[in-house]
């Protein structure tokens, strides 16, 4: 258990917590691992478990009615999932979770974490902050599709992902169309119109950022 609370500690969400509100978490932690490309959790099955990542990337992600993706969020180490159906009446989990790499997370029952939050004032607060962080990111994410065109979506996304060098990650058109809530073709013909502007340029799979004030102009489309 000694080496559970360690590792817990390095969750945010659980790291201003006491040192006995972290060992009740601890004591009913289980350590699960996944493959790349399994999933975690599947929107809609009942909610059995808050997870707590230790190790991977995973992605979140809705699926319409016609099988169109919207990734809500990346993941990573030290971030947690799914803490909100455990409080929900119907009880379900809102979104599929997949791995991204070889995933190690943390798993707390929703009947574990219930109780130990009716016992911990401050693990209720640290959750309620938790539910705050994801709320604003939704909001966000709502105020994108819904306020931003394709175009300021993309140019946004490309800002966001890029490196140092100016070098976004390789990503495929159909993965960037699931983050922005469209559709490959839309995708690839704006990237033409970037490239056409000056705006980037296409190295095989990777994108590379030419020209961030341009890029910056466009998110306000």
């Amino acid at each position: 258990m000694a080496s559970t609370a360690k590792v817990l500690r390095r969750i945010p969400l659980l790291a201003g917590i006491s040192d006995s509100a972290l060992a009740r978490v601890a004591d009913v932690a289980l350590a699960r691992t996944y493959e790349p490309g399994e999933a975690v959790i599947f929107e809609g099955d009942p909610c059995l478990a808050a997870y707590f990542i230790a190790k991977g990337q995973v992605r979140v992600y809705r699926l319409s009615p016609g099988g169109r993706e919207q990734v809500l969020a990346r993941l990573g180490p030290g971030q947690a999932f799914n803490t909100v159906p455990p409080f929900h009446p119907e009880g379900v989990n809102h979104a599929t979770v997949e791995a991204l790499t070889a995933v190690t997370v943390y798993a707390v029952s929703s009947d574990d974490l219930r109780r130990l939050v009716s016992q911990s004032p401050e693990l209720a607060l640290a959750l309620l902050q938790d539910f705050a962080d994801r709320l604003d990111h939704l909001t966000n994410l709502v105020e994108d599709l819904s306020l931003r065109t394709v175009r300021g979506r993309l140019a946004r996304f490309l800002l966001e992902h890029a490196d140092a060098g100016g070098v976004a990650q390789c990503w495929t058109q159909d993965g960037i169309a699931a983050h922005l809530g469209t559709v490959r073709d839309m995708v690839g013909r704006t990237l033409r119109a970037f490239v056409d502007a000056g705006l980037v340029r296409m190295d095989r799979q990777c994108i590379v950022l030419l020209d961030r004030e341009g890029l910056e102009a466009e998110t306000h489309i």
